[in-house]
């Protein structure tokens, strides 16, 4: 029995990994080929489930899901045309100040709209349920979650590595220089890893607002975990990324099984310990700036 708990609380712990992965990959990309640290990119997640919320009644569970994270995409390139790209060659200051601004923006713009209160979303009627393994017992829409999460994270790896794009994209984080040299420009590339980044958040979004609910705050709250498992990953890695919310979410699970007023400082206390170890994170590399 003493199993059973603990594989459920290993699995809580992952489906928390998996919505800050989602979140932390975007913040990654965005911040090796780009060079900006998005402070903003929670607020995108947070819109995301907001939009759910509205969508829902008139398209299903199904169609929020498809429709969300294409909105918020959107609304990603509208920002990225007309505000980040002024940045990319600029003080990194300057960038984190603007994107400060748009989530203290996008937040109390959601507070006024939808009120200060967590809004309710249930979760889909054919996701409901659990499953059963002997004494085993998990709910299918947290599974499903898990599973959704996965292939997310796996098409992006293939989107990446065996497509035109991700290698273009990859050449641009380790040198822009030189294919700015092969006469490619970055910035359209640019515009389709910021969609790709707040697509993915606006996904958490809507995958987590049947658990938590939506509320106003949500996208800061969520952001310093993903900050965290951006750091302990190391900047620029998707593998590292990959492995940091894995053991960030199992080492989440397991404290807030074995000692649950520590469950938050755990997550610190083991990013304390590999910066010590390894400064520059788990699978970190020195990146070159986006020209």
């Amino acid at each position: 029995m003493e199993f059973v708990f603990v594989l459920e609380q290993v699995l809580n712990g992952l489906l928390i990994g998996a919505y800050y992965l989602l979140i932390a990959l975007g913040l990654s990309l965005i911040f090796s080929l780009g060079g900006i640290v998005n402070l903003a990119h929670g607020a995108f997640y947070a819109i995301g489930a907001y939009l759910a919320v509205v969508v829902a009644p008139y398209l299903g569970f199904g169609g929020a899901f498809v429709v969300s994270p294409l909105l918020v995409g959107a609304l990603g390139l509208v920002v990225e045309r007309f505000l980040l790209r002024r940045f990319y060659r600029g003080d990194p200051i300057y960038g984190l100040l603007l994107t400060f601004g748009l989530a203290m923006v996008a937040e109390q713009t959601l507070r006024m709209v939808f009120g200060a209160a967590p809004v309710p979303f249930a979760i889909p009627d054919m996701l409901r349920g659990q499953v059963f393994v002997g004494d085993f017992i998990y709910p299918v829409y947290r599974l499903t979650v898990l599973c959704v999460s996965a292939l997310c994270v796996f098409g992006l790896w293939l989107l990446l590595t065996r497509t035109y794009f991700g290698r273009v994209v990859r050449a641009g984080v380790q040198d822009p220089d030189m294919v700015g040299a092969l006469g490619i420009s970055l910035k359209p590339y640019m515009t389709a890893v910021v969609v790709i980044a707040v697509g993915l958040a606006a996904v958490a979004g809507v995958m987590l607002a049947p658990i938590t609910g939506v509320h106003p705050a949500m996208g800061a709250e969520i952001l310093t975990f993903a900050f965290v498992v951006v750091v302990i990953g190391g900047l620029g890695s998707f593998w590292g990324v990959v492995a940091a919310a894995v053991i960030v979410g199992v080492v989440r699970g397991l404290a807030a099984y074995y000692a649950p007023a520590a469950t938050e400082a755990s997550i610190y206390l083991l990013m304390l310990l590999v910066l010590l170890l390894r400064p520059r994170g788990l699978f970190g590399e020195r990146i070159a700036k986006f020209e």
